[in-house]
């Protein structure tokens, strides 16, 4: 995780970071209730679920999720792939970014932990099945309500 612009350096406006992985997968489906956020692939291969359409993002390609809509991604391969984030309001988003940097993980499935950030989570991660390539046909699994494990 880097950030390119930090919250201190926005005053609060917004938060800049990107994010690199080595392997398939992304955080749970989730919801900022206060802030925008802007997608921008710079390597890689990712889709991208945006109040449940999925869109397939390779690099140059970016999306946009508003506040209080759920959204989740996911990289597609393994191997290296970089993600940059925007979102604005800054809010609490950095400091949920550190803490699960620390983590050395994706965020948890615990909704308890997502709400002092002011996000909730909304559901399961974006499953990509085994050997098989998002195509334009590909719908995300679980389509049935999420309610979170305890």
């Amino acid at each position: 995780m880097t950030f390119k612009v930090s919250t201190a350096d926005s005053g609060g406006a917004l938060v800049v970071s990107e994010i690199a992985h080595y392997a398939k997968g992304g955080p749970p489906r989730h919801v900022h209730h206060n802030q925008d956020e802007w997608f921008h692939v710079v390597e890689g291969e990712y889709v991208i679920e945006i109040d449940g359409e999925l869109s397939r993002l390779t690099p140059g390609d970016s999306a946009f999720g508003p506040r209080g809509v759920p959204h989740g991604w996911a990289h597609l391969r393994n191997g290296r792939g970089r993600i940059a984030f925007v979102a604005a309001p800054a809010g609490r988003l950095e400091e949920f970014f550190l803490e699960i940097t620390r983590a050395g993980a994706m965020a948890p499935q615990d909704p308890a932990f997502w709400l002092p950030y002011d996000m909730e989570l909304t559901g399961p991660p974006l499953k990509l099945g085994t050997g098989r390539e998002w195509s334009p046909g590909w719908r995300a699994i679980p389509e049935e309500p999420y309610s979170a494990r305890t």
